[in-house]
C-alpha cells in the first residue's frame, strides 16, 4: 500500500471556505433554504437558489450533478407544541413543490461497484423562518468541502455525495434510498453529516470540540468505531463519542429502512443540545466553525481509510 494520503487530505479542509459557504447559505444572500419562501424580486425559492449554489460548487470541482425530483410539501406549524418541535402535517390544500436530491459521483478505479455514500440535508425548516445554520448548512458545506478535496483523489471505491431535503415532507432521502435499493446499488457505508459541532451552551463556553456518531446496527457500530480510530490516529482532537439508537432515524435511517445497514450519522451532540435547534436564532454567527472543521476532517479520514481498506 502506498503512503497514507489522509494526513495531507485532512489538512486541506479550509476553515475560510467552510465559513464563506455557511454564511452564503444561512445569512447572505440566502436567509433560509425552503421552497415556500422566495426573496423579493427573485424568480426562484431560496431552496432552489441553494441548489444552484451547491451545483455550481460541485461543477467547479469537476463533478457532473445529477438531479432526482421528489414531490414535497412544506410542514405546517403548530404553535401549541414546544418551540423547537412545532412542525405539523401540512394543512389541507397546502401546495406541492418539486424538491431535488442532488448527486455528485466519483467512480472508483479498483472496486467501482462498492459505493461509499455521504449525505447531508440542505434545506432549512419549512415551518419557521430559521437560517438553519447548524441544521443543516454545516453538513451541506462539509460535504461540499469533502467533494472539493477528493476531486483529484484516486479512490479505489466509488464515492457518492447526496444533498437531500429533510425539513419538508416527505423526506427526499426516502426516495433516494428506495431508488438505490431498486437499482441494486452496493452501498458499503453511509455517512450522514447533520448538525456538526452543535452542542450545549456549556460545552461551547468551555471550548469543547465534540462529535457523536449515531448508529443503529452492528454494521453501523463498526463505522462508529472507525470514527474513533481516525480521530485518535490522526490527532484530530475531537471529543468523539458514539451512541446506539433504538431505531433508525434521520436521513441515514432512510437507508437502513431500505435495507442498507452500514449507516451512521455524525452530529455535534446526542441528545442534540444546541439551544437554537429549529429556532429563528440558528444563525451562522453562533456556529463553532473550528469544531465543524474537525468533524469534517474526521469524516473525511474515515471515508478515505474505508476506501483504502474496504468494509471490515
Amino acid at each position: 500500500m502506498s503512503k497514507d494520503p489522509i494526513p495531507a487530505l485532512i489538512q486541506r479542509v479550509d476553515l475560510e471556505r467552510l465559513a464563506d459557504s455557511l454564511f452564503y447559505l444561512a445569512k447572505d444572500p440566502l436567509p433560509f433554504r425552503k421552497l415556500n419562501f422566495t426573496l423579493p424580486g427573485h424568480a426562484k425559492s431560496t431552496l432552489e437558489e441553494a441548489d444552484d449554489f451547491i451545483q455550481a460548487r460541485l461543477e467547479e470541482a469537476g463533478y457532473r450533478v445529477e438531479k432526482e425530483g421528489v414531490a414535497v410539501q412544506a410542514f405546517g406549524c403548530d404553535p401549541s407544541k414546544p418551540k423547537a418541535h412545532q412542525y405539523a402535517p401540512p394543512p389541507p390544500g397546502a401546495p406541492w413543490y418539486t424538491a431535488y436530491n442532488l448527486y455528485a459521483k466519483k467512480v472508483g478505479t479498483a472496486v467501482p461497484e462498492e459505493i461509499i455514500l455521504l449525505i447531508a440535508h440542505k434545506d432549512s425548516q419549512s415551518w419557521v423562518d430559521s437560517p438553519g445554520a447548524y441544521d443543516n448548512a454545516v453538513g451541506t458545506v462539509g460535504l461540499l468541502e469533502m467533494a472539493r478535496i477528493l476531486a483529484d483523489y484516486e479512490s479505489q471505491r466509488s464515492i457518492w455525495w447526496l444533498f437531500c431535503n429533510e425539513e419538508h415532507t416527505p423526506w427526499t432521502s426516502v426516495t433516494a434510498a428506495q431508488n438505490a435499493r431498486a437499482r441494486g446499488d452496493q452501498l458499503i457505508a453511509i455517512f450522514n453529516l447533520d448538525g456538526l459541532g452543535g452542542k450545549s451552551a456549556e460545552d461551547t463556553a468551555a471550548g469543547r470540540k465534540t462529535n457523536t456518531t449515531l448508529y443503529t446496527t452492528e454494521e453501523g457500530q463498526r463505522l462508529a468505531h472507525l470514527m474513533a480510530e481516525v480521530n485518535q490516529a490522526y490527532g484530530i482532537g475531537l471529543i468523539q463519542q458514539s451512541y446506539a439508537r433504538q431505531a433508525p432515524g434521520d436521513d441515514d435511517g432512510s437507508f437502513i429502512n431500505a435495507g442498507f445497514p452500514a449507516a451512521v450519522a455524525n452530529i455535534g451532540s446526542y441528545p442534540y443540545a444546541d439551544p437554537n435547534y429549529h429556532l429563528e436564532t440558528d444563525q451562522p454567527e453562533w456556529v463553532d466553525l473550528p469544531n465543524v472543521r474537525m468533524a469534517v476532517q474526521a469524516s473525511l479520514a474515515a471515508v478515505v481509510r474505508l476506501d483504502r481498506q474496504g468494509a471490515r
